[in-house]
């Protein structure tokens, strides 16, 4: 990779540790066999799924059994919410945010369209959600309260301890999106209320195209992906032997780096957006400050389009993005911007950076440079016109 390449964008997908690769490694290569298979050469392969299950299970503070393996994050949220609105006809009712992951949000907005019924809480100008509104709206009838733990865009974190608690009080079960969370700060299921709990491997130093439903093992559930059993019959389809290894190792890695991510990746993050509020007039930071992943800043710059300049820093090898990557090439502005009460103006202005372990304080500085370049590069445009 070039020097001259900085990449600022690890919310939306993670370089793979190396490590992970030379653990995959045998199951691309040799070690072939189909962990369904009775004989020793698929055992083995399965035995290697099941370290890994158990890698997983120590990082999340829960049971190996608790563990699901799918293909990514959107399966496992997909998965779970139709499970529960398949356990009881008597509760069709699901609660969610109007700031989720479009893995919940479109999901959940297919099912309004055909005559589900939804309750969208808004948030706060901080990105925040009302908890006395969000336990009023549980009901009767409601099969499940699926709230993000932290959020894509703005890295603001729900308060998901007592989300959780305020749903298990209701009787009703849990589903947290908690893809962002994973890795970055430390997670003890055993400790919390939660039923349902989605992550994806690449946000993690893993591969793309493995994730992990975490199903708590006193909750109903039902299949999404029926087939030959695997997964203890919970998500049919052989598996993905070597993502799913590249995702134990991931997991081990992320153990062992936790108290890096909230102290050098932090103060990483910290300069970058200490040094833009500095330098550049009218820049501002979207969301809560306090309550947020340490590796996220979603910046407003006043005056500019983001899409201008998102085009001029890919220019000079710098790597950001406006929002999700799974929204990107959508021309409307962020959703979560707008539910925090922006306008379109200041949703259209602002950035995304997001840093990992393998940034250092040369990106930083080359960040620094960069991005007031931009910014004045862009406003003279818009002065001129």
């Amino acid at each position: 990779m070039s020097k001259d390449f900085t990449y600022l964008d690890n919310n939306a997908t993670t370089r793979i540790d190396p490590a992970v690769v030379a653990e995959m490694m045998p199951f691309l290569t040799e070690r072939y066999g189909n962990p369904s298979s009775g004989y020793r050469f698929g055992r083995e392969v399965n035995s290697a799924i099941e370290t890994a299950r158990e890698r997983v299970a120590a990082l999340l503070g829960c049971e190996p059994e608790e563990v699901v393996f799918t293909s990514c994050g959107t399966e496992s949220t997909n998965t779970a919410i139709q499970s529960a609105i398949q356990m009881d006809r008597d509760r069709q009712h699901i609660v969610t945010t109007r700031v989720e992951h479009s893995a919940t949000l479109k999901t959940c907005e297919g099912l309004a369209r055909r005559g589900q019924p939804v309750t969208w809480l808004g948030v706060n100008s901080e990105g925040q959600v009302d908890l006395a509104e969000l336990g009023n709206s549980i009901t009767d009838e409601t099969a499940l309260v699926s709230v993000m733990w932290a959020n894509n865009e703005t890295g603001v974190m729900f308060p998901i301890g007592e989300i959780a608690g305020i749903v298990r009080g209701k009787g009703v079960v849990f589903h947290t999106d908690a893809v962002q969370v994973i890795g970055k700060l430390p997670v003890a299921l055993r400790d919390l209320p939660v039923n349902f709990l989605s992550l994806s491997g690449h946000k993690l130093h893993a591969p793309k195209g493995v994730g992990v439903l975490y199903v708590n093992r006193r909750t109903k559930f039902l299949p999404f992906v029926t087939g030959g059993g695997q997964e203890g019959g919970r998500r049919g389809g052989t598996q993905n032997v070597a993502g799913i290894v590249g995702l134990g190792k991931a997991c081990e890695l992320a153990a062992e780096s936790i108290a890096h991510e909230a102290t050098v990746v932090r103060a990483l993050r910290d300069e970058f957006e200490n040094g833009i509020l500095a330098c550049v007039p009218g820049a501002q930071v979207n969301g809560d400050r306090v309550h947020r992943l340490p590796n996220t800043t979603s910046l407003a710059f006043a005056g500019v389009e983001s899409e201008a300049m998102l085009i001029l820093l890919d220019q000079e090898g710098l790597c950001c993005s406006a929002g999700s990557a799974c929204t990107t090439g959508q021309h409307e502005p962020s959703h979560v911007l707008r539910a925090m009460g922006f306008d379109d103006t200041r949703a259209r202005g602002s950035l995304r950076f997001s840093f990992s372990r393998f940034n250092t304080r040369e990106d930083v500085a080359r960040a620094l440079q960069l991005v007031p370049q931009a910014v004045e590069k862009v406003r003279r445009v818009v002065a001129a016109a």
